[in-house]
């Protein structure tokens, strides 16, 4: 079957070469040895049947029967002899390039079976995934690992994942994650037809790569309660993750938050062969019931009142996939939106998308798949107010803006690129309120700025680091000719990534602040020490600062809201000696304490695609890190391919969890 050569030819070859995987749209050769007699053309027949699924079927284009022909069709299955006569046949074959994507069967007249996968094939102009860059391919198909970006939209900080999608077991994985859908086991036949479509199967991704309706591969867990399983910080790549709901019956993998989930999607989808990427959005909007508002309530300290669903997180992962949209209007092809974290059901299911981008962009809500719910999230009004003791609500001047920063990783570097002007156009231009205008999104249209002269922001230090003391400032400013008596209340909360609120970090009430007038300027500090913050801090490392403004002369509330990233020590990753494929490595691993308190029971984990076999590597240390000393390893590994490899790195011990790092690794021959 020539496997190697021809999962070379296809660009499958790092899945093995033990196996026949191909993609559709492309000839692959076969060779025949024939038990007696002498090939001659034009005076041999030979009749080849191919089939898909349980329920094979020329309807569904499930199954085919075709014969030799002089040259190759790629417009449908087909097959041609490309070798003089003699006792050895060579023979190419060709799928279409819409043909079903999954396992197939070939029968060869009356005897020969070949088994081999099909995949979806972007190099193929036919293809409705086609993308026509060699460099975006290696990026978005070929490249095993990459940068999400978590953190806030003032530090975005780059997280290293490992994908992983063609390490051993994976794509059959990936093919069990189509097999065990409901649309799978309630039609089988149907199903197997539709996986010629790639919005029918990101659709079922998005539906499968949580568990909440089905047998997916993860469970979510928001809450710092992880019995049963171990926090989403804790995975570094989507291959443990995969192999472990692959192995244990498909049970769900325990736990998975936004970003686990995208990533995951992104690994299947790249096995698959739709190109794809990983997006972030910071400042994300989760509204509830489509009407593009999120409603916040605080207290007369400024702290958030949870009365409401709707939510906005610090940020938010999906994943976007590459595709023509022949079910829409022209004008609609290329990124789509696909989020597989379970927030909001579509159509009875917790999934979402896809969606093409630029129908969030002109505000096109009518379009499939849930335009209104992924538009919200980078677009949506936000309406903060003030709950009295009495019962009473007011509303209060906040400027809080969702959708910023909307960031993926950059094709062949670890930069991050900003793509918000994909998702939205210019804050205030003609092309924003016509797209407004299109999704009915009349709160932007008549928003009006609020200005009665008073201005409050919070200003944080240059170097807010996990372990250190610092300040942070309220910044006012009064623009009125008179002279202000106000109240301050400045407070600081840790906050999960989702917006769900911890412990307090730190408090200043000030009852009687008095503001010059004239652009009079006043600035309040607020000491975050370390023994206040260090317990009560999430995994996430973040603060949310709140610093209420009441003006006792009008009665009108100011709120400035701001979350704040602690910033984890560097890991530093040096390789010791030449990287050469198939031969032993070391890596020698630091990281300082950053902390006033020792670090007991630390261990360093690497993982990374063709350097550790698939397998996560770990390292102890048996001896206590001191405030200031170095927790230092050396870890071996022996890569198992050439080329630019990336070497992911986790950090945890007693006080310092979690904390993530890699190198970029040029492997030779």
């Amino acid at each position: 079957m020539l496997c190697e050569f021809n999962n070379t030819d296809h660009r499958t070859e790092l899945n093995g070469v033990e196996r026949l995987i191909v993609r559709r749209g492309q000839p692959f050769t076969i060779n025949l040895h024939l038990r007696s007699g002498v090939y001659q053309p034009g005076g041999s027949a030979l009749d080849l049947t191919v089939e898909t699924g349980p329920q094979p079927s020329d309807q569904y284009g499930t199954q085919a029967s075709f014969g030799l022909t002089d040259q190759i069709d790629t417009s449908r299955w087909s097959a041609a002899i490309t070798s003089p006569p003699g006792n050895m046949v060579s023979l190419s074959i060709c799928s279409p390039p819409d043909a079903p994507i999954g396992r197939w069967r070939l029968t060869l007249g009356q005897g020969g079976r070949v088994d081999f996968v099909l995949l979806y094939n972007p190099w193929c102009t036919g293809d409705v995934v086609y993308m026509d860059s060699e460099e975006k391919l290696r990026e978005y198909i070929l490249a095993q690992d990459g940068i999400i970006y978590r953190g806030g939209w003032k530090y975005p900080i780059p997280t290293p994942w490992n994908y992983g999608q063609f390490e051993d077991g994976i794509l059959n994985a990936c093919l069990r994650i189509l097999d065990m859908n409901p649309k799978c086991l309630r039609n089988p036949g149907k199903d197997a037809s539709g996986r010629r479509n790639p919005i029918y199967v990101s659709r079922v991704l998005s539906a499968m790569v949580n568990c909440n309706d089905d047998k997916g591969v993860l469970l979510g867990r928001w809450t710092d309660d992880y019995d049963g399983g171990v926090s989403p910080l804790s995975w570094k790549g989507s291959v443990e993750i995969l192999r472990n709901w692959d192995t244990n019956a498909c049970q769900p993998v325990r736990f998975g938050q936004c970003w686990v989930f995208a990533a995951v999607a992104c690994s299947v989808s790249r096995a698959l062969g739709i190109p794809c990427r990983l997006v972030t959005n910071y400042n994300s909007a989760h509204d509830t019931n489509s009407d593009l508002v999120i409603e916040r309530y605080v207290d007369e300290n400024g702290q958030l009142v949870q009365k409401s669903r709707d939510m906005i997180w610090n940020y938010h992962c999906w994943v976007e996939n590459w595709m023509t949209r022949p079910d829409l209007k022209p004008g609609f092809d290329g990124w789509q939106v696909m989020d597989p974290t379970p927030q909001e059901k579509s159509e009875g299911v917790y999934c979402c998308g896809p969606i093409p981008l630029k129908a969030i962009k002109e505000g096109e809500l009518a379009y499939k798949y849930d335009a209104p719910f992924v538009f919200a999230e980078v677009n949506a009004d936000v309406h903060t107010f003030m709950k009295r003791k009495d019962g009473t609500t007011k509303k209060i001047i906040s400027s809080v803006h969702v959708g910023l920063k909307i960031s993926t990783k950059s094709v062949g570097s670890d930069r991050r690129e900003d793509i918000t002007h994909l998702y939205k156009y210019p804050e205030g231009s003609d092309e924003e309120r016509e797209a407004f205008t299109k999704a009915n999104h009349q709160n932007k249209l008549l928003q009006q700025q609020d200005n009665a002269g008073l201005l409050i922001v919070i200003k944080v230090s240059a170097d807010m680091r996990k372990g250190c003391d610092f300040d942070v400032f309220a910044v006012i400013t009064n623009n009125t000719p008179n002279e202000k008596k106000c109240r301050l209340v400045f407070g600081s909360r840790a906050v999960s990534y989702n917006g769900i609120l911890g412990e307090n970090c730190g408090f200043k009430d000030l009852l009687n602040v008095q503001l010059a007038p004239g652009e009079g300027q006043l600035r309040v500090a607020l000491r975050m020490n370390y023994s206040k913050y260090a317990e009560n801090l999430t995994e996430d490392n973040l603060i949310r600062l709140a610093a209420l403004l009441l003006d006792y002369g009008t009665q009108e509330a100011y709120l400035a809201v701001r979350n704040v990233v602690l910033v984890n020590p560097e890991i530093k990753v040096r390789i010791l000696g030449e990287p050469k494929e198939n031969r032993k490595l070391a890596a020698e691993i630091t990281l300082q304490n950053p902390l006033p308190v020792p670090l007991q029971n630390c261990c360093f984990t690497v993982e990374g695609s063709n350097l550790t076999g698939g397998q996560i590597v770990t390292e102890r240390l048996n001896s206590t890190v001191e405030p200031g000393q170095d927790a230092k390893v050396k870890i071996y590994f022996t890569p198992t391919h050439s080329g630019l490899r990336k070497l992911v790195v986790d950090f945890d011990s007693n006080k310092l969890c979690h904390v993530k790092g890699y190198r970029n690794v040029i492997i030779g021959k």
